[in-house]
Parts: C-alpha cells; sequence; structure tokens
C-alpha cells in the first residue's frame, strides 16, 4: 500500500491537498496533531500517522515508539485548553469501507456534552448526529494556542 492515497481526508490533509481548519498543530517525525474536522466539537484532537496507515498492527516500530508519548501529551493539552471531565482517546478508521487511514481521536469531554448527548459511543453519535457546524474562528483560536503549549513543552 503506498504512503499516500489520493482521495484519502487524512491524507490530502497531510499533503495540502485539502483544507485544515486551524492548521497543523503539532507533528513529530511519524504523527501529526492537528484539529478534528468533524462535528466532535472546539478543542478536539486527531493524532495520526503521516503515511496512509489502516491497522495499528501496520505501524512501523519507530511509529509505535512515539504514539504512547504523544498520546498522553496530547490529552493533556486538551485539558489544558477545555474544561472537561475527561478525556477520550478513541482510534477511528472506518468512515465506511474498506479500512481507512488511522486516527486517534483525543476528545475533551465536557458535563454539558454528557447532558445533552450522553456517555461513551452515545456522545459522539448524539454529536454527529446533531450536525451542528464547527465555530472555524475558535478552532482557528484554540489551535494557536494549543501550538504554543506543545512549543513551550518543545524548548
Amino acid at each position: 500500500m503506498s504512503d499516500d492515497v489520493v482521495g484519502c481526508i487524512a491524507c490530502d490533509i497531510n499533503r495540502g491537498r485539502a483544507p485544515l481548519p486551524g492548521g497543523l498543530v503539532h507533528d513529530t517525525a511519524h504523527w501529526r496533531v492537528e484539529h478534528c474536522i468533524g462535528r466532535l466539537g472546539v478543542g478536539t484532537w486527531i493524532v495520526k500517522p503521516k503515511r496512509h496507515v489502516t491497522g495499528v498492527g501496520d505501524l512501523r516500530d519507530e511509529e509505535a515508539a512515539e504514539l504512547g508519548p504523544l498520546l498522553a501529551r496530547t490529552s493533556r493539552v486538551a485539558e489544558q485548553l477545555v474544561d472537561c471531565e475527561q478525556v477520550y482517546n478513541e482510534l477511528w478508521s472506518h468512515a465506511g469501507s474498506p479500512r481507512g487511514h488511522i486516527h486517534y481521536v483525543i476528545a475533551p469531554v465536557t458535563s454539558e456534552q454528557v447532558a445533552r448527548f450522553g456517555k461513551g459511543p452515545n456522545l459522539h453519535a448524539g454529536m454527529f448526529a446533531a450536525e451542528e457546524p464547527l465555530d472555524l474562528d475558535a478552532v482557528e483560536a484554540i489551535s494557536e494556542r494549543a501550538r504554543s503549549i506543545f512549543s513551550a513543552v518543545d524548548r
């Protein structure tokens, strides 16, 4: 399989073929952190491999070695930016079929969201069903704040 698949939204964003509100927030040698483009709320992050990978078992050793620390770090950033009661870390790879580019959704979950949509899988299903568009100005602002937090740790 190719490291870059035209028509894969994750690859298209990685290569600049599709827009990315908020822009790239952080990257490592093998991973990117960016704001979620779906309807999961402002402050929800995507952690995804730079190359097209459709299963965790397909990660190279060096990609896998970076993953755990990056998920933990992104979760801490999410908690700093959003007053939440929990941060979900979810592996997603389907937007239908066949398998898609894996990505972790790092979602700070607020008590207001839980009251409105429920917990666990009901939460995100409800958020998608509500079809509320993202506030792109808020995405830009929180992405800039996240970049500052990531870069402060990198110094």
